[in-house]
């Protein structure tokens, strides 16, 4: 019996503590979501854990030191670069964040995509007078190229202009004013759609805003000054009459045809611009002239593998414009500036100054559009796989027309000499070349040399009123045609 009672004790003892074990166990943990890779939209792209869309992260970190230009890579011009005094800078440079988010999902209608791309910068100053401690404010800057969303062949947002090339402004590298086509590179706000017809062929449709692409629309001049010193003093920068846009009424159409296939790509785009004036005077009663509308054509080509080398290729593209100049004279080219350099007549200097415009009109005048046209090229050589050179060029000309000429004339009589002669058309050049370095993948080292050529259609002499913020005196200045050498050497890592 003592046995007995010793059994049963010791078994109901041990499922006494089983049971007190097991009730201190740990509840068992969910199964982790590891994030699994997206091979649908290509390298890169993971689901996001939990969901069926797909996501990439990328960008570049960038380095840039120009020597001479004015900014990052632009040619000589403006206060202070084209002032070529103590106030100019021999050198500036950029340091460059570029962050962007592409996510994409399958869906019964389509993948539907978002993609959003910022850039924060940090630039080097540049004097704004005569006084070497005031310089100007505002050198970090952060930017949004691209935010946009794309469903069923809509893009909703803000990219590209379906009037551009793939290359933007860049056929084979070089700086961003080359003239000669359009460039969005930094975005245009807009609605476009794009049918696919196979083989390659696409064809697209767009209204966009062009008052959102960098640096706005070009100038709508009226050249009604309050005085004629006003209007010499404005005259000297390229400023030939009041910027006098009026509200936005229609967006740009964009039209554009494409061919993209393994031989290269060929492209025809066009687009109708409207330009709705706002009024002769300050006030309403002083009336306006009545809308007009520009347009342009553009067409470009790329080949792709030609036979000087594996990866070789050429692109090429040409524009005319007619009330549409900024997409000849691209987003990123100045559209009113002056440079100054030595003269050889006994003048104080030598100066050129340039306005760009898409119209002209005066008090009771309509608007007289102004026409461009221009070409640019690049050719890449890739020596191997970690060198490639390239060369490009880029001519454009501008014409103002009969009536903006005499308009514009009129307001350069305030600061005219005896023998000089009044002519607002232009022709702006530049060529230049480029080698690349990529030691391993994704980091890439860069040398780009360009030289740039106003060709500028006065003549003789003038008696500037000055400029204050390129510390120019009040002088007599020959009227002079202006060059510009610029090098930017740049380090960029891509991830």
């Amino acid at each position: 019996m003592n046995f007995k009672s010793l059994l049963l004790g010791s078994v109901a003892g041990l499922v006494a503590a089983g049971g007190a074990q097991a009730a201190d166990l740990p509840v068992k943990a969910k199964a982790v979501e590891y994030v699994r890779i997206c091979s649908l939209y290509g390298a890169g792209f993971y689901y996001m854990p939990g969901t069926d869309t797909c996501i990439k992260l990328g960008g570049y970190l960038r380095a840039d030191a120009i020597l001479g230009g004015a900014g990052d890579y632009n040619f000589r011009q403006g206060a202070n670069a084209g002032s070529n005094n103590r106030l100019t800078n021999y050198y500036s440079g950029r340091a460059r964040f570029d962050f962007n988010v592409d996510t994409r999902t399958a869906t019964e209608y389509g993948v539907v995509r978002t993609y959003a791309d910022l850039i924060f910068s940090w630039d080097t100053t540049s004097v704004t007078g005569s006084n070497p401690s005031a310089f100007s404010t505002g050198s970090a800057s952060l930017g949004l190229y691209h935010a946009f969303i794309q469903f069923a062949g809509f893009t909703f947002g803000r990219t590209v202009s379906i009037f551009d090339t793939p290359w933007q402004s860049y056929p084979a590298g070089g700086p961003d004013t080359l003239p000669g086509g359009s460039n969005h590179v930094t975005g245009v706000n807009q609605v476009a759609y794009t049918a696919d017809f196979g083989q390659g062929i696409t064809g697209s449709l767009a209204l966009q805003d062009e008052t959102t692409s960098a640096n706005g629309q070009s100038n709508l001049w009226n050249t009604a000054f309050a005085t004629p010193a006003l209007a010499g003093a404005a005259f000297v920068t390229g400023v030939y009459g009041n910027n006098d846009w009026g509200g936005t009424r229609s967006p740009d159409i964009v039209g554009q045809v494409r061919v993209d296939q393994a031989w290269g790509l060929a492209q025809v785009s066009a687009v109708a611009h409207e330009l709705h004036a706002a009024y002769y005077g300050a006030t309403e009663p002083t009336g306006h002239p009545t809308d007009k509308w520009g347009w342009a054509v553009q067409g470009a080509l790329s080949i792709k593998n030609i036979p000087t080398g594996a990866g070789d290729s050429i692109n090429l593209q040409a524009v005319y414009t007619d009330g549409a100049t900024r997409y000849n004279f691209q987003s990123l080219f100045p559209q009113s500036f002056f440079m100054f350099s030595g003269s050889g007549i006994g003048a104080y200097q030598s100066t050129g100054f340039a306005g760009l415009s898409d119209g002209v009109f005066g008090v009771g005048t309509g608007i007289d559009t102004v026409k461009t046209w221009g070409f640019r090229g690049g050719y890449s050589h890739n020596w191997n796989p970690n060198w490639v050179t390239g060369i490009y060029g880029a001519y454009a000309q501008l014409k103002y027309g009969d009536t903006g000429k005499a308009l514009i004339c009129g307001n350069f009589a305030a600061i005219a000499l005896p023998g000089a002669t009044c002519n607002p058309d232009f022709n702006f050049a530049a060529v230049g070349i480029n080698t690349a370095w990529t030691p391993v993948k994704g980091l890439t080292f860069t040398a780009d040399l360009s030289y740039s050529h106003l060709d500028q259609k006065y003549s003789g002499t003038i008696a500037s009123p000055g400029i204050a913020t390129a510390a120019k005196p009040a002088a007599v200045y020959e009227l002079k045609d202006q060059n510009s050498i610029e090098m930017l050497l740049r380090a960029q890592r891509t991830f």
